[in-house]
This record gives C-alpha cells, structure tokens and sequence, in this order.
C-alpha cells in the first residue's frame, strides 16, 4: 500500500504594510510588556517590505541591542516565520547551516505580523533572554487581537 505524500503549507503571503497607527498599536504593547518586567530590551517594527517603521530603545538597553532586533524583525519578515524556527532548523544541523550563508539573525525573538492571513511586517526584540525577547513580541502582537 503507497499513501499521497503530504503536501507542504501554503506560504503566507505578503500583505500590504503595516500602517504607522498599527505599528504604533504593537509597540505601545510591547514596551508596556518590556517596561512591566523592568526589561531593558529594543524594539522594531519593519513592514512588508522590509523598512523600519519604529525602533524604540528603552533606558539602559545596550547599544547593540538597536540593531540585533532590526536584523530580527527583518529576517522574520523575508522567511515569513518566527526567528526561533530558523535557529532550530540551524541547531538542527545540516541543511540548516545554509540560513548563515544569507547573512540573516535567526536567534529567537523575530516574530511576522499576520494581519487576514497576510505578513504585513515584524517584529523583533533584543536586549533580554531569548525566551523574554519572544514573550515581549507576542504581547505587542497580541494588542492587535484587542
């Protein structure tokens, strides 16, 4: 007996981007979340197309954090996958050592923005640890479900 072979999940598509007054929405969740635990972390916001929309760096953040979570938010938005499924693929081994050949950040706490099914931007966070960025992420997400 043969079965079908599964077929791969559609991809998300993109979406048109993300508005400012949107971005402003996810942010304003995110620092609360960040600000709440006493975080110090960054936060970005890119669209669709992969352009900053908003970085916040909130007190005492260190400097690099401004552009580790730029890199985050980008590499979600062109996989169009949390950051965190690109690390494990890379832990992983074998094929996934080919993510480092593209130059992206594939640790944990770049986060897609799915507006209808469509990838209308990202988020990512740097600053904390890698399970603390993620949770900060999905709590500037979760403000758009409000």
């Amino acid at each position: 007996m043969t079965t079908a072979p599964t077929a791969a999940p559609v991809p998300l598509t993109y979406g048109a981007p993300i508005s400012l007054e949107t971005a402003k929405k996810v942010m304003a969740a995110a620092e609360a979340e960040a600000e709440k635990n006493k975080w110090p972390m960054a936060i970005a916001i890119v669209d669709s197309g992969g352009h900053l929309v908003m970085l916040h760096r909130l007190d005492n953040t260190q400097i690099a954090s401004a552009r580790v979570c730029e890199e985050k938010a980008r590499t979600a938005l062109e996989f169009r996958r949390p950051t965190r499924a690109l690390e494990d693929m890379l832990a992983a081994g074998g094929a996934g050592l080919k993510v480092l050949t593209f130059g992206m950040n594939v640790g944990e706490g770049g986060i897609p923005i799915v507006v209808d099914g469509k990838v209308i931007g990202a988020i990512g966070l740097s600053g904390m640890a890698a399970h603390q960025d993620t949770a900060v992420a999905m709590a500037g997400i979760a403000a758009l479900a409000k």
